[in-house]
C-alpha cells in the first residue's frame, strides 16, 4: 500500500470499481482510525494473516496489512 491514509485508499479502491463516493458513507461502516491502528500493528510481519472484511453496497471490501481489494458480490 501507498504512505496514504487507510481510508484514502479503501475510498480510491471502491472509486475504481465505479462506486462513487456520494454512494455511500464509510465513516458510518467503519472505524476508520480503529483499522488504521489494527493494520498498522501487524506491520510487515509475514507470519500476521491479518484480513478485515466489510461490505460497501454491493461490494466486498478486504484490508490486508499489504493489500485492499475491492469485490463484487455476486
Amino acid at each position: 500500500m501507498s504512505d496514504r491514509p487507510l481510508l484514502l485508499e479503501i475510498i480510491t479502491a471502491l472509486e475504481e470499481q465505479g462506486l462513487d463516493r456520494d454512494e455511500y458513507q464509510l465513516q458510518r461502516m467503519i472505524d476508520a482510525e480503529a483499522l488504521e491502528r489494527l493494520v498498522g500493528s501487524t506491520g510487515t510481519q509475514t507470519d500476521t494473516n491479518l484480513e478485515v472484511r466489510f461490505s460497501v453496497e454491493e461490494f466486498r471490501v478486504v484490508v490486508t496489512s499489504s493489500d485492499i481489494a475491492v469485490l463484487r458480490i455476486p
